[in-house]
């Protein structure tokens, strides 16, 4: 099987579990993930969450408005004041 079949047929609570696990740095049963486990259920994650989440529900989405993008595009010009 594929990895990306195998991430379609992944059922939700397996998604929800590996998110669970990512989120607390540890399985169910208390053990701690390895650094390669940890990615390895990022990117299961997220390539489960493109194919069956919505954008706002997806992992690491930000909400941003109009008034927020250009505020980070074009931050106020304040002007200088020279003391002497």
């Amino acid at each position: 099987m594929k990895y990306q079949e195998l991430v379609e047929s992944m059922p939700r609570e397996t998604f929800e579990s590996l998110k669970r696990a990512v989120e607390l740095g540890k399985w169910p049963d208390g053990k701690a993930l390895t650094s390669e486990q940890r990615e390895n259920a990022l990117q299961a994650i997220i390539a489960w969450g493109q194919r069956h989440l919505s954008e706002q529900d997806r992992v690491g989405h930000l909400e941003r408005n109009k008034k927020t993008v250009e505020d980070c595009d074009s931050p106020p010009e304040t002007p200088l004041s020279w003391k002497e």
